[in-house]
């Protein structure tokens, strides 16, 4: 055969032509097909899943909250199968998800690893730049916005996607009482979200284009939508102290534990009430987890064992250059016990490593010359950072 079975191109205008026993194909076309295998999967409608199954993505992808993974899995399963199977006679509500834990325990990777397994459009939205509608900032709605133009403008998708908001716990009204005055980037986005989470039809326009009267407006219906928020609620332990009668006045009286030290398990609707967080937001999260701070253990884990680590990652960067990189057990236990202390868990690993590895980076040219072709990260070098010229 002298032709390419699939585009018709002559063997004479192509750079190879395979031919079998009835067909040929060429180069351009094998090209072609493998761009297409590897290209991202499409975002699916259709979502059949298992707690089980979102259980063992997730701990491929984080580390430790075994109990949050649990509550978390079986929370969006039963959720996609609302969508998925939607039933006749019972109506079930939507089930939203509420995750507390301090910073750099998780939050934002447990949201972000069940959406990449789920394969839906997926937002993260941070709570403090949003205001009420008509103020100078970016209104709840445009949350839905970003889902769309992820989704390709393609509604029904967006309908079936992940919202996660960041530090929600930072649009908490300034007290427990309602307020005289306007608080739009508190209570007020508060009480603009209610309706977005809870489910209604919204009007948005797509990305860049501003809204208002004459421009164009696509409905999207969040009733099916999944809204996962967070925050690190810093002072809310002394609300389940007080609640739990932990008080500490008088000579027989325990100490009060430091503040976000301990585990919020216990937390209760009340207790986010008292917090600033309104009553009727606060219901609209029917699943709240609770995450405990990462330990030493685990830190050190997320350091080295997980896929994509920051140690894997530098040594990468370092190999470039020609350069080996090890670490010594003592200096990846400063490197995770520092971020301990200064109470950043996972998210100040980056940082930690970057600042001890910082002076070679810089000298990298310098250990080429002088034929330097290893570096070896000690405990000194953690407390000390500095080159090796």
């Amino acid at each position: 055969m002298n032709y390419c079975s699939f585009c018709g191109s002559h063997k004479d205008k192509v750079r190879k032509l395979i031919v079998g026993d009835d067909t040929a194909i060429c180069s351009d076309c094998i090209t072609l097909c493998n761009q297409l295998i590897e290209e991202k999967t499409p975002m699916t409608h259709s979502i059949d899943v298992d707690a089980y199954s979102v259980k063992e993505h997730l701990d491929r992808h984080v580390i430790g909250q075994d109990a949050a993974k649990e509550v978390l899995s079986v929370a969006i399963a039963n959720h996609y199968k609302r969508i998925t199977y939607p039933p006749k006679h019972v109506e079930i509500q939507k089930g939203n998800v509420l995750l507390i834990g301090a910073t750099g325990s998780g939050k934002t990777l447990l949201a972000r690893a069940v959406a990449k397994y789920l394969n839906v459009p997926f937002v993260v939205a941070d709570a403090t730049s949003l205001t009420e509608s008509g103020y100078v900032g970016e209104d709840v709605e445009s949350m839905i916005s970003m889902l769309l133009a992820l989704a390709d403008n393609d509604v029904s998708l967006a309908e079936r996607g992940i919202v996660f908001i960041d530090e929600i716990d930072k649009i908490a009204r300034k007290s427990e009482s309602a307020s005289v005055t306007r608080d739009v980037s508190g209570e007020g986005v508060q009480q603009a979200l209610l309706k977005l989470i809870e489910g209604t039809t919204c009007r948005v326009s797509p990305v860049g284009v501003r809204k208002s009267a004459q421009s164009e407006t696509i409905e999207v219906n969040t009733k099916n939508i999944l809204f996962i928020a967070g925050g690190a609620f810093v002072g809310l332990d002394k609300y389940i102290n007080s609640r739990a009668g932990r008080g500490s006045i008088g000579f027989n009286s325990e100490l009060r534990v430091e503040s976000g030290s301990i585990d919020l398990i216990g937390v209760t609707p009340d207790d986010l009430t008292k917090f600033g967080m309104i009553p009727e937001l606060t219901g609209r999260f029917t699943t709240t987890i609770t995450l405990s701070e990462l330990s030493l253990d685990q830190l050190i884990s997320i350091l080295t064992d997980v896929r994509n680590s920051f140690v894997e990652q530098y040594k990468y960067l370092f190999e470039i250059d020609g350069i080996r990189l090890e670490f010594t057990d003592e200096a990846l236990m400063k490197i995770a016990q520092n971020c301990v202390d200064l109470k950043i868990g996972a998210r100040g690993l980056h940082t930690e490593i970057e600042k001890v590895l910082m002076p070679h980076m810089f000298h990298a040219r310098k250990y080429k010359e002088k034929k330097i072709s290893k570096v070896t990260i000690t405990l000194d070098l953690v407390d000390n950072p500095k080159s090796l010229i």
